[in-house]
């Protein structure tokens, strides 16, 4: 049975093993724990998935619960693909922040899943990834 809840006390080593699972892993710093005790620290809004208790998905997010809710990482582990699970984790962050506008930035691979879950792709997104791309 599938239970989905709030869990802003996620470990370290199962957020891990999830983002391996769901290949998100190929793009978060999994080998660096120190960092991912911070993503998770700093976060303060953690829905995740369960399977008789075995943390199959995670969607995790920075809120102000009024204006915006930015979902960082949206992970379900393959074997439990294409089965709404990710599209639930979504439902429940928004439940939990229904004033913010719920916002992420879509993994290559995902592109053309949110479209087909009813999101709305918005084409001005921006980014700096060092301070020293910063001009003036």
């Amino acid at each position: 049975m599938l239970t989905y809840q709030i869990e802003n006390d996620l470990s370290v080593a199962e957020f891990r093993a999830v983002l391996i699972a769901s290949t998100l892993g190929e793009r978060r710093p999994i080998d660096e724990p120190e960092r991912l005790h911070k993503m998770l620290e700093h976060a303060n809004l953690i829905v995740t998935a369960r399977d008789e208790g075995k943390l199959i998905g995670v969607s995790r997010s920075l809120s102000d619960f009024a204006f915006c809710t930015y979902l960082s990482d949206l992970a379900v582990d393959v074997a439990y693909q294409h089965q709404g699970i990710g599209t639930e984790l979504i439902r429940q962050t928004k439940l939990a922040s229904p004033q913010a506008k719920l916002i992420l930035l879509s993994a290559p691979k995902a592109i053309g899943y949110y479209p087909k879950i009813g999101m709305t792709r918005h084409e001005y997104c921006f980014f700096v990834d060092r301070v020293e791309e910063l001009e003036g």
